[in-house]
Formats: C-alpha cells, structure tokens, sequence
C-alpha cells in the first residue's frame, strides 16, 4: 500500500475528477490520500470531499500566497475523523503575494489552531527558514512535515532535529541540481512522506500531464532504485511514516 499525503484532487478545478483518480491509485495500490486545503473554501472543499470519499482525507489550512485574504474563518471548521492535519501553512519569501508580516501572523494564529487538538502539521516553507524556525521553536510539542522540501540538507537536519518529517515529491524525479538530488538521497527512509502536490509536480516521466495519485508509485520507484531497494521496501516504510504522523 502507498498514501499520498498531499493532493489537491478535491478542489473543483482539478480537471480530472476525484472519483475517477481515486479509483486509478487504488487500483495501483494508492489507498490513501490526504487532500489539503491551500485557503478556507478549498479547506471546507477537502473536509467535505474525505467525508464522500473512502480512503481520502482532509487538512485545513490558509497557504501563505492566500494569508492576504484572511485566515480565521479555519478556526470555526468542526473536527471530524477525516480530518487529520493543519496545512498547508508557512512562510513563501520566493513570492510576495502576501506580505511577510502577515504571512508571519497567520502562520503563528494557526499554529495555535493545531496546537491544543494535537494535530500535525502539512508547512509549506520557501526561501524563508532564517524566520521560520524561529517561530517553530517557540510552540511545543510541534509535529508535522516539511512538504515538498527541495532546501538545503543543512535545513533538512534542523528539520529531521525537530522530529519532522521530510515530503518528496515528483521534483526529486526530475530536478537536476546535484544539491537537491545529494539531499534527496540522504533523508532517512523512517522520515520520508511521499506526496503528489496534484495537480502540480508532475513526476518524470508523465512530465507535461496533470498529476495525479496513481503517479505516488512512481515516486516510490525512483527512490526505491536509487536506494538499492525494492519497492515493496519504500511502501511499507513510507506508509508506515503517514500513519504514524497523521493517524490515517
């Protein structure tokens, strides 16, 4: 078995559908997913689609290109079973759609959000660690992922230092930064979470169509022969870090 632990197949404008992807990665062995909210309508959207769906799953949060638009309304979403994290949150410095300060703010509101129901935490972080840990350290008992990490392997050890785990992605199938591929190779198996980002990050060699879940397997694959393992070796280590992060 093999989860995504991040898509965004719930969303209306995922082209795809999510009944039909859904059945397309169990069928190859994609049982789970872990659909993320990126601002307050795409989270209820993700709370609502893992409670249709067998198999899916829901967290919620505000991505800091959208914290300009407001966060608070995450704050009044019911818990259910199916929903299994806060995210995805962080700190972007690459973009400026948000300002920092505010990106700052929302990020520390939802912190406050997860920190008392005991939740993981999906953090969307890019070119903004030097502020980022900071604001980690001050809450505790943290758990969570870096998603889609393609920093610096110096970053990556304050992370696995932290107990977070470290997402990859179709990026590390085709990046050709020697750096990234470097770090990629050296994140412990016992600390990898596999995830799509669909509709983007399409893994080589479907470079050029949309993603989906059912491309999970083919992540697996690249890191399983890059590693010397066997596929099944990934799966079982890789499924087994999702449930124990997220409870799934």
């Amino acid at each position: 078995m093999l989860v995504d632990t991040h898509c965004h197949i719930h969303e209306p404008s995922y082209s795809l559908g999510g009944d039909e992807v859904l059945r397309r990665g169990q069928a190859a062995g994609v049982e789970k997913v872990i659909c993320v909210g990126t601002n307050e309508l795409s989270s209820r959207q993700a709370v609502e689609f893992a409670a249709k769906h067998e198999g899916a799953y829901a967290s919620i949060g505000v991505h800091p290109h959208d914290t300009k638009d407001g966060w608070g309304e995450i704050a009044k979403i019911e818990p259910t079973e199916k929903l299994v994290a806060i995210g995805e949150i962080g700190l972007d410095y690459f973009y400026t759609h948000s300002p920092r300060e505010v990106q700052i703010k929302a990020l520390e509101e939802q912190l406050d959000i997860a920190t008392p129901h005991n939740l993981p935490v999906i953090f969307h972080v890019r070119e903004a660690f030097d502020d980022f840990w900071p604001i980690f350290d001050n809450f505790h008992g943290l758990r969570g992922v870096l998603h889609s990490y393609t920093d610096s392997e110096v970053n990556m050890e304050k992370g696995l230092k932290r107990g977070l785990y470290i997402g990859v992605n179709g990026i590390s199938t085709f990046t050709k930064d020697n750096a990234q591929q470097q770090m990629f190779a050296h994140i412990p198996l016992e600390k990898m979470l596999l995830e799509t980002d669909a509709p983007f990050l399409t893994p080589a060699p479907f470079r050029g169509t949309i993603n989906e879940p059912v491309y999970i397997r083919r992540i697996a694959e690249y890191h399983a022969e890059g590693r010397g393992l066997s596929l099944e070796e990934v799966a079982i280590a890789t499924t087994a870090n999702a449930n124990a992060l997220f409870a799934i």
